[in-house]
């Protein structure tokens, strides 16, 4: 007989709790995480026809924090194919067919209101015309440009104006200098209980061989940027976009429950400052 709803949610957090001690297995699962990239093991993967370019854990992840958080808008800085993009719309769509039904009103999508907003350097154009022919593209806003430039940052302020509920997702250059003002221009936008992911801090935990020629290494990192990040948070007054102080912290459990991510320590999630 299946225990109830609540007998396995406790189950699980107890499990997650003792992977958080599992420091082996923590170490297996870096150690087979780092043997695949030689392999471009995360080009395996597609989402509704799209290359998603990301592990499975992470992707399940997103998954989960977006029907946890149920936002209005996705930011997302990084756009590649496109994989991404279309998933978080696709969890979108699905968020707004749950509204509808609940609501015993006929779904429109042409009145959906959530929206994922995808920014990058250089759109290539094969990947903007499949991304404009899925059928996710009603959902999808794209900027090009750098996303830390002054008039591209103006613009994602203007569109997610409207929007309450945000998460958002960093994954385009990975330097520290360039995370850190991702960070600065982009973390305000988040809503209280929900997310600031930073992809690839991974890379402060891989052997500096591994990268080659690009610009970000052990040091100079995502990670580095993440940590940085939240040290100043803790020791500077920074308002968020809805006037309330920003504080944000690691989720860890979701470090434990995954094993295997791009992302250790990158799961931020914004809390409720602490009384000053």
């Amino acid at each position: 007989m299946m225990k109830p709803l609540t007998d396995f949610q406790q189950e699980v957090a107890s499990n997650i709790s003792a992977l958080s001690e599992a420091h082996d297995l923590q170490q297996l699962s870096l150690t087979w995480l780092r043997n695949t990239l030689p392999y471009r093991y995360s080009y395996n993967f597609e989402w509704l026809g799209r290359p998603i370019i990301q592990y499975p854990q992470d992707i399940v992840a997103m998954q989960e924090l977006i029907w946890r958080v149920k936002p209005d808008l996705v930011i997302e800085t990084g756009i590649a194919h496109g994989g991404s993009l279309i998933m978080s719309a696709s969890m979108l769509a699905l968020l707004d067919y749950c509204d509808a039904v609940e609501s015993h009103s006929l779904l429109d999508p042409r009145a959906a209101r959530r929206r994922v907003l995808g920014i990058d350097i250089d759109i290539r154009p094969h990947n903007r015309a499949a991304i404009e022919a899925h059928p996710m593209s009603s959902r999808i806003i794209m900027l090009q440009g750098s996303s830390i430039a002054p008039d591209v940052i103006d613009e994602v302020r203007k569109i997610a104006s409207p929007y309450e509920r945000i998460i958002v997702c960093l994954d385009s250059n990975h330097t520290h200098d360039h995370v850190l003002s991702e960070l600065q221009a982009y973390a305000p936008l988040v809503s209280v209980d929900s997310y600031c992911i930073v992809f690839d801090t991974v890379i402060d935990q891989l052997p500096a061989t591994l990268f080659g020629d690009r610009p970000w290494a052990r040091g100079n990192s995502p990670m580095t940027a993440a940590t940085t990040f939240l040290s100043t948070l803790t020791q500077h007054h920074i308002d968020a976009r809805d006037g309330k102080r920003l504080a944000f912290e690691v989720d860890a459990a979701i470090d434990s429950k995954l094993l295997i991510s791009v992302a250790p320590r990158g799961y931020l999630r914004r809390v409720s400052p602490a009384p000053e």
